[in-house]
């Protein structure tokens, strides 16, 4: 097996291993967007791979972010829901958080940006370290963050309680206000839920 293949298998059994259950209320992981004692609350459930999370990283989360969360009315946090490719999907999610709470969201966004290209390279871990790069982490830093299986379990407790507590199934999912809204929503759709959920 090549070293890339027994890299990506050793993360996707760490994201499979046993966890404990964390509660709904928070998890140490969460990375919001916005002002954090914003009065309406919209969580969104996606995935590194999945390609309509991107488009909505790219085209509708922009005009949400100036309409909603710059202006205080709402905060967004943010929820990996690893799909396949496993390995890749959370070790890219893995990469994202080890940059640390004031560069998560940037490199978020290039990994959401550039999914097309790292995702169908022959060696995506490679196109992930030069995006990683831009955010200032060396390969060594990226190397020791795909060895932490800490990180590895909290994004697979944070993924089961989803599945328990909400039913998601599949990305991208949110939830405004505590109504889930499954599958790639417009920002017109947004919009109309957060405004209800506001009133």
């Amino acid at each position: 097996m090549k070293p890339l293949s027994r890299l990506l298998a050793a993360i996707a059994a760490l994201f499979i291993a046993n966890t404990a259950s964390a509660a709904d209320d928070g998890y140490k992981i969460d990375q919001v967007l916005g002002r954090p004692d914003a009065p309406v609350t919209i969580i969104e459930y996606a995935s590194t791979t999945c390609p309509h999370c991107a488009a909505f990283h790219k085209t509708t989360l922009p005009r949400l972010k100036a309409e909603w969360l710059d202006t205080g009315r709402a905060k967004l946090i943010y929820r990996d829901f690893p799909t396949g490719p496993q390995g890749l999907s959370v070790g890219a999610s893995m990469i994202a958080h080890c940059a640390g709470p004031e560069r998560y969201f940037g490199l978020l966004g290039l990994i959401m940006d550039q999914q097309e290209r790292w995702t169908s390279s022959q060696n995506p871990l490679a196109e992930l370290k030069k995006l990683a790069k831009l955010a200032g982490m060396g390969e060594d830093k990226v190397d020791a963050c795909l060895a932490r299986q800490d990180l590895a379990n909290a994004i697979s407790a944070r993924a089961r309680d989803a599945v328990d507590k909400y039913g998601i199934d599949g990305t991208p999912a949110f939830v405004v206000a505590g109504k889930v809204m499954p599958g790639a929503q417009p920002f017109e759709a947004l919009d109309k839920a957060l405004k209800a959920a506001g009133k």
